[in-house]
């Protein structure tokens, strides 16, 4: 639509300097004038003014515009919020209504915001970036349909929403809120204020949570239950109060990972339980563990053992080395020997049972421990210690511990002769079992299996020779390594409670040196002294689980063969179902994954060993309030002069406003929202018309003219 519209100006006949000059010698003229009392001064002023005027070209401009179209933004809410209950089908039905709903001279511009970022619902960073591209002139306001979850509402109105005019003023758009409900909800949230991610087991754990309360009729201090269960187990019921921090107490029974769930009776009325529940990770770990390590007679492995003991911080090294042993006598006076006395009494009575592991390095008893001490070395292990030994040719001498009480947990037995002893080069290898077991599996540097190794001549990239092993006559356990003519030559073995492990070699050491191409000596002693303090990542057989991206991951490592090819799976809600097991590339590895729809803690179990799993929490901000609310918007809509609708709770039933354009006055009522109409044109001619003709100009400049004569006659 085209008006006619007029303005004014000028189209001067002279330069402007040239006028200026004029202008101001004819000011100096009647100046002069007035000082010599010349009479029709004045009126000779305004006729020169006149003829001035008529050269400054004075015209009215017509101009012919064409009204442009607004626009305004409509946002909708399409967050995780927004799935509760029919909020996003409400959103996209009055989202629709609107768009079809025809407004004379405005346009609708639909931004959808579908995902929110860990830190809540953007939709004020939406609606600044939809309205980049939109000309300040025909920007007429926002719209947003949502559940009032919004993270990001400034404490005053946006500077897209007060934008500036033509004189340098700034004027106020609408910002009109949709709620997808009818009224204000009420909802119950479960909050975890502290909980630690590391508990030393056999300790307590513990947790701070909050209960809160939102929403109309809700007061701090009313009476709620909160649930608590530790891996699947029998839960916990306590009484808190919400609004106040509640301490909670858990035992770390294991090292590994524990869940904790935690859930909060439901408030009546609530909109949604799905905050009402939340878990916490938690990862048991051991305190620092205490190893005691014997040396025999000086050898080059004994420093490799106390390099790698000390650079772990989580161990306590309590290290000995036999120097001088009680039969031998050279004469030499005990107070010129600066030698510690070895606390025999100490170490194997009084404190055995504080230690974690204890390593025998090329020991040879000869007397030095009484058959009771030795008697309580292998009842430290029966108990649940463990213990690792590293053998070389003491071991089939006339003090070797194979003939004590402690050979009686040993895994294996050598023969008393020489010929036990094999001297030749020769290359580790590992057995197929040792391929499965997480102590050895996956060393760098390992031989595939039924490769030929030649110990003769270097491989790069695989394990280098030793020259030194024993030949065991008899074992029982798990062999994971070979020797010399595949050999037995690392064996594992459980003994009641406890654990051991024998190493028949003492040139382990020669990996450390890297002797042609050297070996991963650090991480299998490692992983040795870790499996006998029973750490789980290195149990033989282990069930896990894990869930992220709503798909629960389950892994299933065993040394054998698994009996079982299903697993049984129990939900959140107690409801069992079974799962099958699938191989994985890794040899004694299966592996399963299938997708999940409950929050809270799964059940995994293959009938002899079981887990669990929970899903991290995601976008806890979006999720922490989840009712529909004008408590968050309702300051910044009442500052732009918009109106709050609430849309009804169901699709079939809806409350939805129509949109229109408005001249002055309220931008909303009952039923409807407005913007108001701006000044936004295209001016599309412009025709001049003199304000005063040259006629008309020189007939009043004479008229003056005649005056001044007239006037100046009479003074005479």
């Amino acid at each position: 639509m085209s008006t006619l519209l007029a303005s004014f100006g000028f189209a001067p006949l002279l330069p402007l300097w040239l006028l200026a000059i004029l202008g101001v010698a004819a000011l100096g003229l009647c100046g002069w004038s007035l000082f010599q009392r010349t009479g029709g001064a004045i009126l000779r002023l305004c006729a020169i003014g006149m003829v001035l005027l008529w050269l400054a070209g004075p015209q009215r401009y017509h101009e012919q515009r064409r009204a442009l179209p607004q626009t305004a933004l409509l946002v909708v809410d399409q967050s995780p919020s927004m799935a509760l209950d029919q909020r996003a089908a409400i959103a996209r039905q009055v989202a629709d209504a609107l768009a079809q709903a025809k407004v004379e001279g405005l346009n609708l511009r639909t931004v959808t915001v579908r995902s929110a970022a860990r830190d809540g619902t953007k939709l004020f960073d939406a609606l600044d970036q939809a309205a980049a591209d939109i000309p300040s002139a025909q920007f007429a306001g926002a719209m947003m349909v949502t559940d009032g979850e919004v993270s990001d509402v400034p404490a005053t109105l946006p500077e897209r929403l007060r934008p500036m005019q033509d004189n340098g003023s700034r004027t106020t758009l609408p910002l009109h809120v949709l709620l997808t409900a009818s009224t204000e909800q009420k909802d119950r949230k479960l909050s975890i204020l502290q909980a630690p991610p590391y508990a030393i087991a056999g300790q307590n754990a513990k947790l701070r949570v909050q209960v809160d309360d939102m929403g109309p009729g809700t007061q701090a201090g009313t009476p709620a239950e909160l649930t608590v269960r530790v891996n699947g187990e029998e839960p916990q019921h306590i009484s808190v109060l919400n609004g106040m921090p509640q301490e909670i107490t858990v035992p770390v029974t294991q090292p590994g990972p524990l869940l904790v769930s935690l859930s909060a009776s439901a408030l009546p009325g609530e909109v949604s339980e799905l905050n009402n529940q939340t878990v916490a990770h938690i990862t048991g770990i051991r305190d620092r563990l205490k190893v005691l390590l014997i040396s025999g007679t000086p050898n080059q492995g004994e420093r490799v053992w106390r390099r790698l003991l000390k650079a772990d911080p989580s161990v306590d090294l309590i290290h000995f080395t036999i120097l001088r042993p009680p039969e031998k006598d050279d004469g030499t006076p005990l107070s010129d020997l600066a030698l510690i006395a070895f606390p025999v009494r100490e170490l194997f009575q009084d404190k055995i049972n504080q230690f974690d592991l204890i390593i025998l390095d090329g020991f040879e008893n000869r007397h030095i421990l009484p058959h009771s001490y030795l008697e309580n070395i292998a009842g430290f292990v029966r108990r649940g210690g463990g213990l690792l030994l590293t053998a070389g040719p003491e071991f089939i001498g006339p003090g070797s511990l194979q003939d004590t009480p402690v050979g009686d947990v040993l895994p294996a037995h050598v023969t008393p002769d020489q010929s036990s002893m094999l001297v030749s080069r020769f290359r580790p290898t590992l057995t197929d079992t040792g391929r499965r077991h997480p102590v050895t599996a996956s060393l760098p540097g390992a031989p595939k299996a039924g490769a030929q190794v030649n110990s003769a001549t270097a491989v790069p990239g695989l394990w280098g020779p030793w020259y030194r092993a024993l030949h065991p006559d008899s074992t029982h356990g798990e062999v994971l390594m070979n020797g010399p003519d595949n050999s037995p030559l690392l064996v594992l073995d459980r003994v009641d409670q406890g654990r051991i492990a024998l190493l028949l070699s003492d040139q382990i050491w020669l990996w450390s040196r890297g002797e042609d191409g050297g070996g991963p000596q650090a991480e299998l002693l490692r992983r040795i002294s870790h499996w006998l303090m029973k750490e789980p990542e290195l149990e033989e057989e282990q069930l896990t689980a894990s869930i992220s991206a709503n798909t629960l991951h389950i892994t299933r490592h065993s040394v054998g063969t698994p009996a079982a090819t299903t697993l049984t799976l129990t939900s959140p809600t107690g409801q069992s179902s079974t799962v099958p097991m699938h191989a994985s590339a890794q040899e004694g590895t299966q592996t399963a994954q299938l997708p999940i729809t409950e929050s809270g803690i799964w059940r995994i179990s293959d009938g002899t060993r079981t887990t669990y799993a929970a899903p991290e929490p995601e976008n806890t901000r979006e999720l922490t309030d989840l009712r529909a609310t004008a408590t968050r918007l309702a300051d910044v809509v009442k500052q732009s002069g918009g109106g709050i609708f609430w849309l009804g709770d169901s699709a079939a039933s809806l409350h939805a406003p129509t949109p229109r354009l408005v001249a002055s006055g309220a931008l909303h009522g009952a039923d409807w929202l407005g913007f108001a109409r701006r000044d936004a044109h295209l001016v599309t001619g412009r025709t001049p018309i003199p304000l005063l003709p040259a006629p008309l100009a020189m007939v009043l400049a004479l008229l003056l003219l005649f005056g001044a004569w007239w006037r100046e006659g009479r003074t005479r």
